[in-house]
C-alpha cells in the first residue's frame, strides 16, 4: 500500500478506538500446560510410601472423639487417638470430593471456579505484623486488615480475598474473627475465608455469611471457606478438626493444608516429606467427606525447606520447587483442586532476595498446575509480616502471570496480514491500522515497572520500585469506593457483631 493510500485512511489520532475500558475476568482460564515432573513409576513410589505411613505410623486426632468415631465406622483401625488405614483406604474415602466447584461471590460477577483449567490468586494469610516504608514493621490492626481488603477489592489480578490478611491484634483473640468477616463482607465483594481458630468462631463466620447469602442458598452453594492446617507431623488437634467439621457440615469450602518444613515437621529429604504431605492432605479430605460427601475441598500444600544451620524456613529453593511439582501431580491423580503458594520469601524487605524467592516460588505453583495460588501478594519474613509495598509489587506480578497463563493468541487478526500489506518493506508498523486497533491490548501493561529513560527517571526523583509501590497503595486507598451492600444487611451484620462481642469477656490468648 502506498503512502498516499495510507493517508486516506485518516490520521492516527482519528483511527484510535475510543473505548479504554478493559474487562478483567473473575479468575484465570489456564491455556498454558502444566509440567509433569514424575513418570508413573515415580508417582507410584510416593503413593505407596504415603500408604505405608498411614498403615504403619498412622495419624492422631487429639481431643476429637467424633472424628475418631467416623473413621472407625468407615473401617479404619483406631487405637486411642491414633488412626491407621489399610493401603488405598484413604484414597477411596476421598473419591466423593468434587473435581470442580464454584465459589459464589457477594458480587455474582466475581464468582470463581476451583479445579479444571481455573487458576485463582489470593493474597497472603496469617501475618501478625504489617510493614510499610513510612511506619515500618508493627503489629497489625483492624484498620490494616480493612486496608488490605480494600486493596484486594481494587486489584483485578487478585480473585479471592484470602482470610486472615493480617492479625488485627488490637482486638481480642476471641472477637477479632467477627471484625475480619465483617470487613470481608463490607469492604470487598470477592470470595473469602472465615475463622478457624475455634469451632465456635467457624460457626459465627458461617452465620455472618448466612446474613448476606441466606442459609437456604448456602445449603447448595459454597460462599465461604476455612483454611485447615494439619499440625504436622501427622496430627490434627481438636481446633482444626473441629473447624473442619463445622465447614463440612454446612457444605462450605475447605482448604486442607499440611504445614511442613523439611527436617523439622518431616524428614529432611524431599521424597519423604512429599509422601507425608500427601498422606496428611488425604486424611483431612477424607474426614471432610465422611462428614458430608461431596463437600467442596481443595488439596493444599505448604512444603518447603529449612536452613539446617539456623532452623529458619527457606523459600524459592530448587527442592521446594520440585516438591510442588510432584505434589501437583499427586493432587491431579486424586482429581481434586490443588492449592499451592505463592510469592513466598524469607526476606524482611522488598529487596532482590524477596523478588527472586517470590518469583521462583510463584512459578513453581504455576508449573505444578495449582488451581488456587494462596499467599500471592504481601508475604514477607517467612509469613510473619504483610507488607504494603510487597502487596502492590506482588499483585502487579500477578497481572503479568495472568497474561502469561492466557497463552498465545493465534487468531486471524493477531497474525497481522493487513499490517504487513500496509507497511510494506522497510517501513515501521507504528502507524498501521492494525497497530492502532491493537496497541492497548497487545502487551500487558505493568503499573509498577519504570521503563522511561535514565534521564527521565532522574528527573522524576530516582524512585525505586518499593517507593513507587508506596505511592501506589496510598493512592489506591484514597480512590477506594466501597461496593454496594444493602443497608439492611449491613445493619444486621453490625448488630450481629455487636451482640456477640457484648456477650463475652475479652480473651487475649
Amino acid at each position: 500500500m502506498t503512502r498516499k493510500n495510507r493517508r486516506k485512511r485518516g490520521s492516527p489520532a482519528e483511527r484510535i478506538p475510543n473505548s479504554t475500558q478493559q474487562y478483567y475476568p473473575p479468575y484465570i482460564h489456564r491455556k498454558v500446560p502444566v509440567y509433569n515432573l514424575l513418570d508413573e513409576e515415580g508417582l507410584q513410589k510416593l503413593e505407596d510410601q504415603a500408604d505405608w505411613i498411614l498403615s504403619e505410623i498412622g495419624m492422631e486426632f487429639r481431643g476429637d472423639p467424633e472424628a475418631l468415631g467416623l473413621f472407625k465406622e468407615a473401617g479404619a483401625t483406631v487405637n486411642g487417638e491414633r488412626v491407621r488405614f489399610d493401603r488405598g483406604h484413604v484414597r477411596e474415602l476421598c473419591r466423593t470430593a468434587p473435581s470442580e466447584f464454584e465459589m459464589v461471590a457477594r458480587n455474582r460477577e466475581k464468582s470463581i471456579k476451583f479445579g479444571g483449567d481455573g487458576v485463582i490468586f489470593a493474597p497472603a494469610y496469617g501475618s501478625p505484623f504489617v510493614s510499610d516504608l513510612t511506619a515500618g514493621r508493627r503489629y497489625g490492626t483492624v484498620k490494616d486488615f480493612e486496608n488490605f481488603v480494600k486493596l484486594t477489592h481494587m486489584t483485578p489480578w487478585l480473585h479471592h480475598q484470602s482470610g486472615t490478611l493480617c492479625e488485627p491484634v488490637d482486638e481480642a483473640v476471641n472477637k477479632r474473627h467477627l471484625d475480619m468477616v465483617y470487613a470481608h463482607l463490607k469492604y470487598g465483594e470477592k470470595p473469602f475465608m472465615g475463622g478457624v481458630t475455634a469451632p465456635g468462631r467457624a460457626v459465627e463466620s458461617i452465620e455472618m455469611a448466612e446474613i448476606v447469602f441466606g442459609a437456604e442458598f448456602m445449603q447448595t452453594n459454597c460462599v465461604i471457606q476455612g483454611n485447615i492446617n494439619v499440625n504436622s507431623p501427622l496430627v490434627f488437634d481438636d481446633v482444626m478438626s473441629g473447624a473442619l467439621r463445622v465447614y463440612a457440615l454446612a457444605n462450605q469450602g475447605l482448604v486442607i493444608s499440611p504445614f511442613i518444613l523439611g527436617g523439622a515437621m518431616a524428614p529432611v529429604t524431599m521424597a519423604a516429606a512429599i509422601a507425608q504431605a500427601h498422606a496428611e492432605a488425604m486424611v483431612g479430605i477424607a474426614l471432610a467427606q465422611l462428614y458430608r460427601p461431596g463437600c467442596p475441598v481443595v488439596y493444599g500444600n505448604f512444603l518447603t525447606t529449612m536452613d539446617l544451620k539456623t532452623g529458619a524456613p527457606t523459600f524459592g529453593t530448587p527442592e521446594s520447587t520440585l516438591a510442588a511439582q510432584a505434589i501437583g501431580q499427586l493432587a491431579r491423580r486424586l482429581k481434586i483442586p490443588f492449592r499451592c503458594g505463592g510469592h513466598y520469601t524469607a526476606s524482611k524487605l522488598c529487596d532482590a532476595q524477596a523478588m527472586q524467592e517470590s518469583a521462583d516460588s510463584m512459578m513453581a505453583g504455576l508449573t505444578a498446575g495449582a488451581n488456587f495460588i494462596f499467599q500471592a501478594a504481601g508475604w514477607l519474613e517467612g509469613g510473619l509480616t504483610m507488607g504494603y509495598e510487597k502487596f502492590i509489587l506482588d499483585a502487579d506480578h500477578c497481572g503479568q502471570l495472568q497474561s502469561y497463563l492466557g497463552g498465545l493468541d493465534l487468531g486471524t487478526d493477531q497474525l497481522g496480514s493487513d499490517s504487513f500489506l500496509e507497511a510494506g518493506i522497510g517501513n515501521n508498523f507504528l502507524g498501521t491500522a492494525h497497530t492502532l486497533s491493537n496497541f492497548r491490548s497487545a502487551n500487558h501493561h505493568s503499573d509498577m515497572a519504570n521503563n522511561s529513560s535514565f534521564e527521565q527517571w532522574v528527573d522524576d526523583g530516582r524512585q525505586s520500585a518499593e517507593e513507587r509501590a508506596h505511592e501506589r497503595w496510598q493512592k489506591l486507598l484514597l480512590e477506594y469506593e466501597a461496593p454496594i451492600i444493602d443497608p439492611a444487611i449491613d445493619e444486621a451484620l453490625r448488630d450481629y457483631v455487636a451482640a456477640k462481642k457484648a456477650n463475652r469477656p475479652d480473651e487475649w490468648y
